[in-house]
């Protein structure tokens, strides 16, 4: 697996506007013409970047997104053969991958998550970050991602990667005492993502997630 140099937090400042709350759902609001929304968007550059790790699963780019054992995320979707759209994919799992990681580590300025997102999409990361150190949460159990599509822009330089979500074994677990907060499963455990993923220019190979929609209570997942 090849090396891709990375920014670091300072290089991006979180955007003013908050698109989608804590737990998933919500409206989706994707244009339904063939332009995809955000993808004009451009990358900034990085002001330094980050000493490449030995390449490993948990550690794609150098940066750290790791997960506790009883925190899985399970990415059940086939490549596309496009090499731009596959790329993009690989890093659109990255983002969400990254979230989960500084839920895990109690922190929003991860450099995981900056790495992996820009403008919107870093917003929308820190926000459920947020959400869930100051609910006192956590996260256990298997959160699964399948169906998977892929549409790119003419010129290539942005992919939306769409993708349903299952929760319904994907629980809120208290950090203080450990305990699982289990509901009945229902249509509020399924979701469908819009992830905008943008080209940055000065990192090789690299696509962040500068656009997030997501459709709650996705019947279509289910």
């Amino acid at each position: 697996m090849k090396r891709r140099t990375l920014p670091t937090a300072a290089s991006f400042a979180a955007a003013a506007t908050l698109l989608l709350t804590a737990c998933g759902g919500g409206d989706d609001s994707s244009p339904d013409s063939d332009e995809i929304a955000g993808a004009d968007q451009q990358s900034e550059q990085p002001s330094k970047s980050a000493e490449p790790a030995a390449p490993q699963e948990d550690k794609p780019d150098g940066v750290d997104v790791s997960l506790p054992a009883d925190m899985k995320l399970d990415f059940d979707w086939d490549k596309p053969e496009d090499e731009n759209e596959a790329a993009a994919m690989d890093d659109a799992a990255n983002y969400v991958r990254a979230i989960y990681h500084g839920i895990d580590k109690r922190t929003t300025d991860d450099a995981a998550l900056v790495a992996y997102s820009k403008g919107q999409g870093l917003t929308y990361g820190k926000a459920q970050i947020n959400a869930r150190l100051e609910g006192g949460w956590t996260a256990t159990g298997t959160r699964r991602h399948y169906e998977a599509n892929t549409r790119s822009t003419p010129g290539g330089d942005a992919v939306e990667v769409a993708f349903c979500v299952d929760s319904t074994k994907f629980y809120s677990k208290e950090v203080k005492t450990g305990k699982v907060i289990k509901g009945a499963p229902s249509l509020t455990d399924f979701d469908y993502f819009k992830i905008i993923m943008v080209r940055m220019p000065t990192g090789e190979g690299l696509w962040q997630a500068s656009e997030v929609y997501v459709e709650g209570k996705a019947a279509k997942c289910r």
